[in-house]
C-alpha cells in the first residue's frame, strides 16, 4: 500500500471552516474576548490622562514604579481597553526576547495551518527532519503539534538552552512521542526548521509581513532578529529585540483574539487553540502549558506566577531574566516587563516580577 502522504491529511476548506466555528465557540465560552468594537492605538498608543478612567489607582500604580526602581527592570506597560494604564522606563528600548519568542512563533503558525501549507500531524519523518546525533525512528514520529505542545519526546541536544533546562531534560528515548511535557528547547527550535522549509519564508521577515506590519507596530524591523546556530544541534534558535511598546501591540492582538482594528490579523480560532491548557508545568514552578504559551489554571499544583493572583484564561509569553507579556482577558489587560539582559548581569527573578504584577492587579478599583 502506498504511504499516506503529507498532502493528503492537508484539512480541506470545509473542515477548516467548521474548526474555526467549534474553536470560536470554545474561545467564547471559556470568557476569552472578540470584541469587534475594542479600541485599538493609531500609530502610537494613547496613554489616558487618568490611570482611575480605566479602573486603576493612580496612587497605587506609583508604587509599581518606586519597587521596580530597586530591581533591573528596564520597562513596565499596562494596558486597559485598549489605552495605556500606566508606564514606566524605556518603553521604546529593544530588548532581547529571549523566550518570548516561542509565543510568536506559535502565533505566526496559524495562518499556515489553516491555509495548508503547514500540517500539525506532519511526523518528522514525514518532513526530513533529523539532527546531528540522528534521530531514532521513534522520535522521528513526533508531530508538529508535539513540539507545538512541547511533547515530542526527542531529547537531542539543543541550541540556546539555559543551564536549568538542561538540568531538567530528560535521559534520550525515555518518552514516546506525545507522551511527556518538557520545555524543550529542541521543539521549539525545530519549529523554526520547518516553518521555513514548509512556508519558504524567513522567519524574521514572515514575522513583520504577518504580525508587526499589520497591527502598526513602532519599531521592530527583520534585522533586529538573528539566528543562533552551534555544533550542538542543525535547527537555529531565533531571538529578536523588541520594544516594550511592540510587545504590548502583540498582547493586545491577542487578548482581542486575532483581531486588529477589524482586520482578523490572525485566525481567532487559532488563537484560542494555542491559548488553551494542555500539560502541567509544575516541573518549572508554572501552572500550565498551551501551544508556547504559558496558560493560567486554577486546579494546578503551581501558581501561573509567584505572589500574583490571576483568573483562570490568563496566559503569558515568558522570557530569561525577566521578560513577560502577560494577557489577562476577564480583566481586559495586558501587562508588559522588560529588562535589558544585553547588560550583563541585569535580571529580575519570577519571585521579584510576582511582586511587581500583584501591585499592578491590587490597583485594580
Amino acid at each position: 500500500m502506498k504511504k499516506k502522504g503529507i498532502a493528503s491529511r492537508v484539512l480541506t476548506p470545509p473542515k477548516l471552516i467548521l474548526t474555526g466555528l467549534l474553536f470560536s465557540c470554545i474561545g467564547t465560552l471559556s470568557g476569552q474576548s472578540d470584541t469587534g468594537t475594542a479600541h485599538y492605538p493609531g500609530k502610537s498608543w494613547e496613554v489616558a490622562d487618568h490611570p482611575e478612567e480605566l479602573g486603576l489607582s493612580k496612587r497605587k500604580l506609583e508604587e509599581v514604579g518606586k519597587l521596580a526602581g530597586t530591581f533591573h527592570t528596564a520597562a513596565i506597560m499596562v494596558i486597559v481597553d485598549g489605552k495605556v494604564a500606566y508606564q514606566w522606563g524605556a518603553v521604546d528600548q529593544k530588548i532581547n526576547t529571549h523566550s518570548v519568542r516561542k509565543s510568536f512563533m506559535s502565533t505566526l503558525y496559524g495562518k499556515y495551518v489553516m491555509n495548508g501549507t503547514i500540517d500539525p500531524e506532519a511526523t518528522m519523518a514525514d518532513l526530513n527532519i533529523d539532527d546531528v546525533e540522528g534521530l531514532t525512528k521513534e522520535e522521528k514520529r513526533a508531530t508538529v503539534r508535539d513540539c507545538l505542545k512541547a511533547r515530542s519526546g526527542v531529547y537531542h541536544p539543543a541550541l540556546y538552552e539555559t543551564k536549568g533546562m538542561k538540568e531538567r531534560k530528560p535521559e534520550r528515548h525515555s518518552h514516546p512521542a506525545g507522551t511527556h511535557w518538557y520545555y524543550n528547547n529542541w521543539d521549539f527550535n525545530v519549529l523554526g526548521t520547518i516553518f521555513e522549509q514548509q512556508t519558504k519564508k524567513d522567519f524574521f521577515e514572515a514575522l513583520y509581513e504577518d504580525i508587526a506590519r499589520p497591527i502598526g507596530m513602532e519599531d521592530f524591523q527583520p534585522s533586529d532578529g538573528r539566528y543562533v546556530s552551534g555544533r550542538a544541534s542543525i535547527h537555529k534558535a531565533y531571538p529578536f529585540h523588541i520594544t516594550a511598546r511592540d510587545l504590548a501591540r502583540f498582547g493586545w492582538l491577542m487578548l482581542n483574539r486575532g483581531k486588529w482594528n477589524g482586520q482578523q490579523v490572525v485566525d481567532s480560532s487559532w488563537v484560542d487553540l494555542i491559548t488553551r491548557y494542555y500539560s502541567d508545568a509544575t516541573l518549572y514552578g508554572r501552572s500550565g502549558y498551551g501551544y508556547l504559551w504559558w496558560v493560567a489554571r486554577d486546579d494546578t499544583r503551581a501558581p501561573h506566577m509567584p505572589h500574583a493572583t490571576v483568573p483562570e484564561g490568563t496566559y503569558s509569553a515568558q522570557g530569561a531574566r525577566g521578560q513577560r507579556l502577560m494577557v489577562i482577558p476577564e480583566y481586559n489587560m495586558v501587562i508588559v516587563h522588560r529588562v535589558n539582559s544585553d547588560i550583563k548581569g541585569n535580571t529580575v527573578s519570577a519571585s521579584d516580577m510576582g511582586e511587581l504584577f500583584k501591585l499592578i492587579l491590587d490597583a485594580r478599583q
